[in-house]
């Protein structure tokens, strides 16, 4: 599998890294499985965080036995310094690591929200400084992502983010400007950027429900090829995450050891053939 510099971190993640969303109600057999089969296919790249339900107990011991093979990544939703401190530490204990490569405010949706982790981003700063992190990011899941990320690249020294990246959401001008000057500073810091949602469709609405993740993906094979490579194709994009499904999450991986180019054709075909779709945001409550 294709590997790709994360930004000033220096680390070569693989194109695809492996979300620990899947995990959620998951047992140890079948998180052993994929962790297994993953890296096995090139992924050295793990993301969960404590609103994973079971992830993180369930990964600890895979990332234990195999923790110099894999860039670690976790996150916080927690806003006060003390809470944020106490739940490094949880995380730390649950995967069985003194240290995490990467810590990240998580879900950091719009500049309220940005305002409200002033404390917490604090925590996650000092935490790098005292060598509990390695490096610090920022995640966020709506249509205010961009720009509530560009202010927290503003504000603080961070070496991340993760931003929503799939077709329907570049049809949105708002959007996709915010997006690119985003990604207009994340190069000229060296920031690393991270995609979520390359295997999205569309809301579940009326649907019946397929798979784990609350958004409806893409289930053929061929249009889920197209999301990813839609999102790896993007200028400065290091890596996507994998859907919080475990059978899309392995097909995911089996597609991202393959040819990843797209040219800027293929991608405007794709935006204006889903630009009528509606976006998955904000997530339902």
């Amino acid at each position: 599998m294709e590997t790709r510099r994360l930004g000033r971190t220096e680390h070569l993640s693989s194109v695809a890294i492996l979300g620990g969303a899947a995990f959620w109600d998951s047992d140890e057999a079948t998180t052993s499985s994929l962790v297994a089969d993953a890296m096995a296919a090139g992924v050295n790249h793990i993301d969960v965080a404590p609103q994973y339900g079971r992830a993180e107990v369930l990964l600890g011991p895979a990332i234990e036995a195999n923790r110099t093979a894999l860039f670690v990544a976790g996150k916080t939703l927690r806003h006060h310094a003390d809470g944020v401190r106490a739940q490094l530490d949880e995380t730390l204990a649950k995967l069985r690591v003194d240290q995490l490569d990467l810590y990240q405010l998580h879900a950091v949706t719009d500049l309220e929200e940005l305002d409200r982790r002033r404390d917490a981003a604090e925590v996650l700063l000092e935490a790098r400084d005292q060598g509990l992190c390695r490096f610090i990011g920022i995640t966020g899941h709506n249509v205010t992502t961009p720009r509530a990320q560009l202010e927290a690249l503003r504000r603080y020294d961070l070496d991340t983010v993760m931003v929503p990246i799939y077709p329907t959401l570049l049809a949105d001008l708002e959007y996709r400007h915010d997006l690119e000057a985003l990604l207009e500073v994340t190069a000229e810091r060296d920031v690393g950027v991270m995609a979520i949602k390359a295997g999205a469709r569309r809301p579940w609405g009326g649907t019946a429900r397929t798979a784990s993740t609350w958004y409806e993906p893409h289930h053929e094979r061929t249009d889920l090829a197209q999301g990813i490579r839609f999102a790896l194709s993007t200028p400065g994009v290091t890596g996507f995450c994998t859907p919080g499904d475990v059978a899309i999450a392995r097909v995911a991986i089996e597609i991202a050891a393959g040819d990843m180019a797209m040219d800027e054709a293929q991608r405007a075909a794709l935006v204006a053939a889903s630009a009528r779709e509606p976006v998955i945001f904000p997530i339902p409550s």
